[in-house]
């Protein structure tokens, strides 16, 4: 949840934390004595909800080259500048070719790194050969994440669905065995959060 966006807790410490199988007791710092969330291993837990947290993310931008040249090699001439220029790409969508000749290409990044990406990609538009790219920085990622996902295949369903129907549309979907990102437009984040929430009764008392 520390590395999709929580606030919480600084992402370095929960990798260390894991990397040393040391459980780590989260607290409020307003009522310290009270409860809290013990963090620990996975093989410690006992009871599998199938999603146990939501997090989102509004530093978001989003990446489409519209045209690239269906052939071996492209992704490495669009990600190796990438990587070079310092930006860390996130989610990754690659549509199908139609043609069998070109086809769109979308990734994300964040809005700090946003002109650096851009500037890279125009660096290097002869080796990668786009028709056009456009971008925008008006999107947000929301996950769900939880380790019972790996026996409940239709946890992700429920997302989709519930966003649905809200309205909200889906732009880029990435998904691993604990958690399922989507991006969508940062201005139904709120609603999105709230309903993830009631839907896997993760607000329930």
């Amino acid at each position: 949840m520390a590395s999709l966006g929580a606030k919480v807790l600084q992402t370095r410490s929960v990798e260390i934390a894991m990397l040393h199988r040391v459980p780590t007791r989260v607290l409020s710092t307003f009522t310290p004595d009270v409860g809290g969330t013990l963090l620990c291993d996975e093989e410690d837990i006992v009871e599998k909800k199938p999603v146990t947290g939501i997090a989102y993310s509004r530093d978001e931008a989003k990446i489409t080259l519209h045209k690239v040249p269906d052939r071996p090699g492209v992704s490495a001439a669009i990600f190796g500048p990438l990587a070079d220029a310092g930006v860390n790409v996130d989610m990754i969508v690659q549509n199908v070719s139609e043609d069998g000749e070109t086809t769109d290409l979308t990734f994300t990044c964040t809005r700090g790194e946003l002109a650096r990406a851009l500037a890279a990609i125009e660096t290097n538009a002869k080796d990668i050969r786009y028709r056009a790219v456009t971008h925008t920085a008006d999107v947000a990622k929301v996950s769900i994440i939880g380790i019972g996902m790996r026996a409940h295949p239709g946890a992700a369903q429920l997302m989709f669905r519930t966003l649905a129907d809200k309205g909200i549309n889906i732009e880029v979907i990435s998904t691993s065995e604990i958690k399922v990102s989507v991006l969508i437009a940062e201005e139904y984040v709120e609603l999105a959060v709230r309903a993830l929430h009631s839907a896997y009764e993760l607000d329930a008392a």
